[in-house]
């Protein structure tokens, strides 16, 4: 298994119950392992497995959930 880290860019999170609905809906993504989610900036931090988890999946599971998320630069 290879372990990657993920940081993604979240749209519209706007208080703790934000960032408890985007961590819940990448953590049950296939794969994942560690999810850390801040409001200030607005972004997850992912590991999984690099093998199996694609960041596809990732942006959609957190765009299903209504926030828009993409890759952070850098």
């Amino acid at each position: 298994m290879a372990k990657e880290r993920v940081t993604l860019t979240i749209t519209g999170m706007t208080c703790g119950h934000c960032v408890a609905a985007v961590k819940k809906a990448l953590a049950a993504v296939p794969g994942v392992g560690e999810v850390e989610v801040t409001l200030s900036p607005p972004r997850a931090v992912v590991s999984c497995d690099s093998s199996g988890t694609t960041v596809e999946m990732l942006t959609k599971a957190t765009a299903e959930e209504g926030y828009p998320s993409s890759p952070a630069a850098g």
